[in-house]
């Protein structure tokens, strides 16, 4: 790969400007889950033991480019110490005379955090001019801000051009679990791609039949693939407009010898509600004030047999109405079925987007995945095949 990483780079003595993802909850000013900013600690330490002075850039909210103080990064000072281990600084600007005295006056072993980048308007229009300023800050850029890849910003893309840049630890570690899912996967591949709506997956779709062995289509999505065999589907939530586009994809993925597996049966109930009565019934025969709102256990079967036959599964999106129970039993019996290949090495596992992580903690079997991304957008563009700008300009530095 283009891009470098910490490991690359002589640190020791160096102002090391570190974009990070620590939009995290807060309610009355108490940060309610802390994952994304125990991620980052990792560069954050490795920075710190090398000699480098770690000083933080991030956004938080969608100020608009306006000052709001309940989107102030200094409200995360106390978390972010916890995390480090080490004295937190604030500077109540990311450039300017009060950044750049904050910068200049950071002492080893401590950790300077700049205020929200997204105070500037120009932050979000890549105005190199701003990059400029946070240059001034730093001798290095390190982005492990993965999440934030996509966006073409002055934080993400313009600064890693104006100084010698390099992955951080998280970002390391998320190109390098995406690289060996899509880029050189060891084969057979299966992606799993769930969800309500084709339409906001035809990119995915159109990219992933062109490199993987097997595609597992389930949720809502899967609803408008049976429309589109033919069958009827009730109630169930389904894209009917787009079935002449599914049809496509079909005869496509034939083409390109990529295996699309739907649900052979169905487990339908009248009402979406937790323990909905309910019945399984062959993927042909759903009753017309029937809803489909999970696989059923034939298709499962189906599902952990090419799990089998694998040695590489890319997950994106939940395989029925997991949140209600029993409808989340497809998701967890091929979760578990994934997470037992992977704790026994014989699977690479890589999971990404907001539901299917949710999914795959629900069914505990998140913990046994070789990479669970909660990079969402980001995730989803490179399962697209899209560059993101971040990364790119990474490959392009130094």
């Amino acid at each position: 790969m283009a891009w470098k990483t910490l490991d690359d780079m002589d640190l020791n003595g160096k102002r090391v400007l570190v974009r990070v993802d620590i939009n995290v909850p807060i309610v009355d000013g108490v940060v309610t889950d802390s994952t994304r900013i125990r991620r980052i600690a990792p560069t954050v330490r490795d920075i710190l033991a090398a000699g480098g002075r770690p000083i933080l850039l991030a956004h938080f909210g969608r100020p608009g480019g306006e000052r709001r103080e309940n989107l102030s990064l200094n409200q995360l000072v106390p978390t972010l110490e916890r995390a480090f281990e080490t004295k937190v600084l604030f500077a109540a600007d990311c450039v300017g005379t009060e950044a750049e005295l904050a910068a200049e006056l950071l002492q080893p072993g401590e950790v300077l955090l700049l205020e929200n980048t997204r105070f500037h308007a120009l932050e979000t229009k890549n105005d190199p001019d701003l990059a400029a300023g946070m240059a001034r800050l730093g001798d290095v850029y390190c982005n492990d801000a993965f999440s934030a890849a996509h966006r073409a910003h002055s934080s993400t893309e313009a600064l890693a051009r104006l100084l010698p840049a390099c992955a951080g630890r998280l970002m390391q570690a998320e190109l390098e679990a995406l690289e060996s899912a899509l880029g050189q996967p060891e084969r057979p591949v299966t992606a799993v791609v769930g969800g309500a709506k084709v339409s906001t997956k035809l990119e995915l779709l159109s990219n992933l039949i062109e490199k993987v062995d097997y595609l597992v289509i389930g949720g809502g999505m899967a609803n408008t693939f049976l429309v589109a065999k033919g069958m009827g589907v009730g109630k169930s939530l389904a894209e009917r407009i787009m079935k002449d586009t599914a049809a496509e994809i079909i005869k496509k993925a034939e083409g390109l010898g990529c295996q699309i597996i739907l649900p052979t049966d169905i487990v339908v109930a009248e009402t979406f509600a937790s323990h909905a009565p309910h019945q399984v019934l062959p993927a042909d025969q759903c009753p017309e004030e029937g809803m489909i709102l999970d696989a059923g256990p034939d298709s499962v079967a189906r599902i952990t047999e090419i799990f089998g036959q694998s040695k590489t599964v890319i997950w994106n999106g939940p395989l029925g109405a997991f949140e209600l129970e029993p409808f989340d039993a497809a998701t967890n019996a091929a979760a578990l079925k994934a997470a037992a290949m992977t704790r026994a090495g014989q699977l690479t596992s890589v999971a990404g987007g907001g539901d299917t992580v949710a999914a795959l903690n629900a069914s505990g079997a998140a913990g046994d995945f070789s990479y669970i991304s909660t990079a969402g957008g980001a995730f989803l563009e490179w399962m697209e095949g899209k560059t993101l700008p971040g990364v790119a300009a990474l490959d392009q530095a130094g």
